[in-house]
């Protein structure tokens, strides 16, 4: 009996009783609900349960009885009440309405309001059933208790997780006032800067992995549970090693918590990001991710962001410009029913679509066809078509400009030449950018971000690595399309972009993917080359 409650609960006690009685056993409420029940077969014939309940409860609370029984002539219900039990331990305890849960100092026996042990048994009634029984009660009334805590943990991790979570996507948003507030009510507080961390567990031991976290940085550092990867794991950790106020430092000389984390768990692989501010937390979690992608294939399972500035700190004053013209349709859009989405929920779901493509249904919490249809409302907005890359790298790049507090622009350089026109069915918003990318900042960052690629070809481990990279972004960055262009298989053209994740130090096959910035450095590149 006792080993039962400690392996199986309240279920396998059930099922163990309804053996031994050659009959059915259940736990019922005080108005006859039947909480939990076993049979001993699943076509076993047993009489009206809930009429017994309601027949004995009465009886029960008159008599002050620790037990009763009723005989229907081929049967024998013996009723125990749980008197150990709180009523609020049940899902559906049946008490009337403005009834308050009362320990088990107060139920004493007899007392209506607790849950009762019924077992229903052919006649005669076995030997030391009833002994059995009443022996019963206390174990399973230990599992009901216990499985109640478990219950109310569990709602309470829940809550936590799901808050925790709201606070990332307000951040990922720029919400930083009101991320902050919320996060108020949580611990840690929220670090300004911050290092990005992004854990890619393996299996389901991503819980086990978040508490070798806490350990490993004294709960310094914010820890959410990623709603769009299963095993992913998103710290944002203080960018300093420096003791916050009110928070646990790390001891002299410890390595960093995301060094520690790749060296203790020994099947995970850890990316973490440049330091930020923590308005530019979105920032740095594509900064993570680019890192997750190099770490894979490091024999350390950790990597570090290199050093790479943000297209939208080189656009200069011009380029502020042209994303404030191109979004202002949005800004400004006002819904004309008050159950459509306003500008700042249609900001929010292009920004996550962008960075996570279709998973944006896990990350916004919203149904396939309400992330379709905004989609199509934001391209009617903005006149783009979405389903270009040329077009999604456009708004990604204006919202990430809208999205950086203040940079400190390049100063601008005029330009005499006369812009160079994209293609045929080029929209008006990639025609405007053409001038933005051939600003000599953005120039000198394109080659950055192409010199592994487009440097020395002997010195790139990759076979065809411009001509792979160009046509897979032709193909709008599909790899089927590329794979046929190429002339190769889809698994062969997926180990050439693997293997220039590791060259770029990018991620290009799972978003948040590089494919934007590498368009974009692209079209710097070849607008330069048509200038010359």
């Amino acid at each position: 009996m006792h080993r039962l409650a400690r392996t199986g609960g309240t279920v396998e006690l059930l099922r163990w009783l309804a053996g031994r009685a050659e009959g059915w056993a259940g736990i019922v409420g005080p108005d006859g609900t039947v909480l939990h029940a076993a049979a001993r077969t699943a076509g076993a014939m047993v009489p009206d349960v809930a009429g017994l309940v309601a027949e004995s409860a009465n009886a029960l609370v008159e008599r002050g009885v620790q037990a009763y029984s009723v005989d229907t002539g081929e049967h024998t219900a013996l009723l125990f009440p749980l008197s150990g039990v709180p009523q609020g331990g049940f899902p559906r305890s049946g008490l009337p309405q403005g009834a308050s849960p009362q320990g088990a100092s107060s139920q004493g026996v007899g007392d209506p309001a607790v849950p009762v042990l019924a077992v229903v048994t052919p006649r005669p009634v076995a030997a030391g059933l009833a002994t059995l029984l009443a022996d019963v009660v206390l174990p399973l009334s230990l599992c009901l208790q216990a499985e109640r805590l478990e219950r109310k943990r569990r709602r309470v991790d829940l809550a936590e997780s799901r808050g925790r979570e709201a606070v990332l996507h307000l951040l990922m948003t720029g919400q930083l006032s009101i991320a902050q507030q919320v996060a108020g009510a949580l611990r840690p507080r929220l670090p300004d800067p911050v290092r990005v961390c992004v854990v890619e567990c393996s299996g389901d031991d991503r819980d086990e992995v978040a508490r070798v976290c806490v350990d490993a940085d004294g709960g310094r550092s914010w820890i959410v549970r990623c709603p769009v990867y299963a095993r992913h794991l998103i710290l944002v950790m203080p960018a300093e090693d420096a003791e916050d106020a009110g928070e646990k430092a790390p001891e002299p000389g410890a390595a960093p918590t995301d060094e520690t984390v790749a060296a203790r768990v020994g099947d995970c692989v850890v990316g973490v990001s440049e330091p930020v501010p923590l308005a530019d937390t979105a920032t740095g979690y594509r900064q993570a991710f680019h890192a997750l992608a190099v770490a894979r294939e490091l024999p350390t399972r950790h990597a570090r962001f290199g050093v790479s500035p943000d297209p939208a700190l080189v656009v200069g004053p011009a380029g502020r410009r042209w994303a404030d013209e191109l979004l202002n349709p949005l800004l400004t859009h006002v819904p004309r029913r008050a159950q459509d989405p306003g500008s700042q929920e249609l900001l929010a779901t292009a920004t996550s679509w962008l960075a996570f493509s279709s998973h944006a249904t896990d990350h916004l919490k919203v149904h396939r066809n309400t992330l379709a249809a905004r989609l199509r409302l934001i391209g009617e907005l903005l006149g783009l078509d979405l389903h270009r890359l040329a077009d999604q790298a456009a708004l990604d790049l204006a919202l990430r400009v809208r999205a950086t507090p203040a940079p400190a622009c390049i100063p601008e350089v005029p330009s005499s030449a006369p812009p160079v026109p994209y293609a045929s069915g080029t929209s008006q918003a990639a025609d405007g950018l053409d001038a933005i990318l051939c600003r000599p900042a953005v120039r000198d960052w394109a080659d950055q971000q192409l010199a592994p690629v487009l440097g020395d070809q002997q010195l790139t481990p990759v076979l065809g690595a411009e001509e792979t990279l160009r046509t897979w972004l032709r193909c709008e960055g599909r790899l089927g399309p590329a794979a046929a262009e190429l002339g190769i298989s889809v698994p062969g053209a997926r180990k050439r972009l693997t293997r220039l994740e590791t060259v770029l130090q990018r991620s290009l096959l799972r978003p948040p993917s590089a494919r934007y910035d590498l368009w974009l450095a692209l079209r710097s590149r070849d607008l330069a080359a048509a200038r010359q």
